[in-house]
């Protein structure tokens, strides 16, 4: 019974999308709460199957999560930021040294040193 469910959630978004599409002369308003119709018909047929019921929970517990998360303060952020910005500043000049110094040596080593 649930695959049927989910089937007709499916049906009910790939009616709206459709409704979108064939209402090509309608408003643009119209066509798009078709689209949001169907959206919404589709949550609403998916929550009464136990995999719907299911990921409504987990994601119900996802928000919840999130709103434990200890996020870090303005300061902390920016500070991250400018040490990122430094290491990828003093990287860059690592690697073009590294890269010219081999350049150079490669060309000293086959006699293109012009």
């Amino acid at each position: 019974m649930d695959k049927l469910k989910i089937a007709l959630a499916v049906a009910c978004v790939v009616a709206g999308v459709w409704g979108y599409y064939y209402f090509s002369e309608a408003a643009q308003v119209l066509r798009v709460l078709m689209v949001m119709g169907g959206l919404i018909a589709a949550g609403g047929v998916a929550w009464l199957s136990v995999p719907g019921k299911e990921f409504f929970a987990f994601a119900q517990e996802a928000w919840a999560e999130a709103g434990r998360v200890s996020w870090p303060t303005r300061k902390e952020t920016m500070q991250t930021t400018v040490i990122v910005f430094a290491f990828v500043v003093v990287m860059a000049l690592f690697l073009f040294a590294v890269d010219t110094t081999l350049a150079w040596i490669v060309k000293l080593l086959t006699g293109r040193s012009e």
